[in-house]
């Protein structure tokens, strides 16, 4: 008798157990061999289940491990236009100039309303697209026009080169810039080749003698020669050579197709200049439609490609426009080489399909100098982290969310009136200061987005607070740049400063 109870207190534990964690006795006998068979069952059914429900998770893990793996990375085109301004496309509100193309990319991605370049002139703004970093900073800090010793140096971190470290295949065609004069297609400095790019045909500055019949390019190190017809869908065509003919299909790549226009010296194909006959202006219309035109060309060949749909295509501009030469700033104070916001605040186009709802706008303020971190936040590469990087992240700002920017959005040109050499933007707060950073004028430009109210006078606490942002920002950017190169400059101050650099 002791046996039996003991066993049938045991089984009743049992019971209770499975009560407890919810589970229903199929029976309540006290035959204590038949609840011991049902118990025995009931524990290899669970056990048989639990071994089913783990092997399909590690099946389900193993396999998004696997799915994640062979998720193909994203392509990268850079668009860049040049001495494009603000309000130089019927995307951006122009009334007459046409930019199919552009209203389509808009159409099919995100337009940004405060896009900036890092500077108001063409050189430094290139040098922070590529490297993230300010162009003081990555010294840059002039444009390479003439014998000048600046240049973007080797040991500059460009986001080609890092590509190219996780299996990307690299092109860059069109203007680079980012050589002085002697140092271009110069063995003994770096070319485009030597910050990344596999393939290039490029220019050292400007297309000459002009846009039509260019015949200053240099395919990988090699003059090209005279080529026939206008230089932005010439460079189109070489990008879509490049996609459809050459690159290695089984990479992912990166472009950069940087065009001539609609800087001088000016030349339209007939075509686009005739739509414009009625206006005064029609060359430098036709101009604009003409890289358009250009942008339509890469947009079609990713389409043929079937690489549109994993392409996050960038167009923007690296500085405001000439309005001598016809550009508009769409109402913004200012123009090429200044740091009001006709100097820098640029038409900005992102689209990447199934990431940025199409058709949408975003107010929130990003930077040439944000492309380089952009591209690596969305490819898995992690920051450098042996020296300063001045942009962030564009990916919250391509739904409207704001981005965190550990450094504030800062310019110096050093070719700007002497009035409004460097400008510093927190939030809505653009701080504009003179060469000497002496004076300074304070503006809310979200509101005063024209700057045309002064509020430095009103409110000298926010004022004061700003100039303490921008002198730290400066003191880190001097410690870090090649300051001999701006402080030995021998080039006279323009426009009546003081300052030359």
């Amino acid at each position: 008798m002791r046996g039996t109870r003991s066993t049938d207190m045991r089984c009743n534990k049992v019971v209770l157990e499975r009560r407890r964690f919810g589970g229903e006795p199929v029976m309540t006998t006290k035959d204590t061999s038949v609840l011991r068979i049902q118990i025995q069952y009931d524990q290899m059914k669970r056990f048989a289940i639990a071994v089913l429900f783990l092997a399909c998770c590690t099946t389900l893990a193993v396999g998004a491990d696997v799915a994640a793996s062979e998720l193909p990375k994203p392509n990268i085109v850079v668009f860049l236009a040049d001495d494009m301004g603000w309000g130089d496309s019927s995307t951006y509100g122009h009334p007459t100039i046409k930019c199919p193309n552009l209203d389509k990319l808009a159409s099919q991605g995100v337009k940004f309303t405060q896009f900036y370049s890092a500077c108001a002139v063409c050189s430094p703004s290139r040098s922070a697209i590529l490297t993230g970093r300010t162009p003081y900073r990555n010294g840059v800090w002039r444009h390479l026009s003439g014998l000048h010793e600046a240049h973007l140096r080797r040991t500059e971190i460009t986001y080609p080169k890092l590509l190219k470290t996780i299996g990307y295949e690299t092109c860059h065609v069109g203007k680079w810039h980012l050589n002085s004069r002697q140092h271009f297609a110069n063995p003994d400095f770096p070319q485009p080749g030597d910050h990344g790019y596999d393939y290039w045909m490029a220019t050292h500055n400007n297309a000459s003698p002009s846009h039509k019949n260019p015949d200053n390019f240099y395919r990988n190190g090699e003059p090209v020669g005279e080529l026939n017809g206008y230089s932005a869908p010439l460079v189109a065509a070489e990008a879509s050579r490049w996609l459809t003919k050459l690159r290695d299909k089984s990479k992912p790549f990166a472009l950069s197709v940087w065009v001539h226009e609609p800087h001088s010296p000016i030349a339209t194909d007939p075509e686009f200049a005739e739509i414009y006959d009625d206006h005064d202006n029609s060359k430098y219309m036709g101009n604009i439609t003409q890289l358009d035109h250009a942008l339509g060309q890469v947009m079609q060949t990713l389409d043929d490609e079937g690489v549109s749909d994993n392409t996050l295509l960038i167009f923007t501009s690296d500085n405001g426009p000439v309005a001598n030469f016809g550009g508009t700033t769409g109402g913004l104070r200012g123009g090429k080489r200044s740091d009001h916001e006709g100097g820098i605040r640029v038409p900005g186009v992102v689209r990447w399909p199934g990431k940025i709802k199409p058709g949408t706008t975003s107010d929130v303020p990003v930077i040439g100098t944000d492309v380089f971190a952009t591209v690596l936040d969305i490819t898995g590469i992690p920051l450098p982290a042996d020296r300063t990087i001045d942009g962030v992240s564009m990916v919250p700002a391509f739904s409207g969310k704001p981005v965190h920017r550990p450094v504030p959005l800062f310019w110096r040109t050093h070719v700007s009136p002497p009035g409004d050499r460097v400008a510093l933007r927190v939030g809505d707060w653009k701080l504009v200061g003179d060469e000497t950073l002496t004076k300074f004028q304070l503006y809310d430009i979200q509101k005063d987005w024209k700057e045309q109210n002064d509020l430095a006078a009103k409110m000298p606490e926010k004022t004061d607070q700003l100039k303490r942002q921008l002198f730290e920002v400066w003191k880190s950017i001097e410690s870090e740049g090649p300051d001999q190169w701006w402080k030995s400059e021998r080039q006279k101050p323009a426009r009546g400063g003081k300052i030359n650099y």
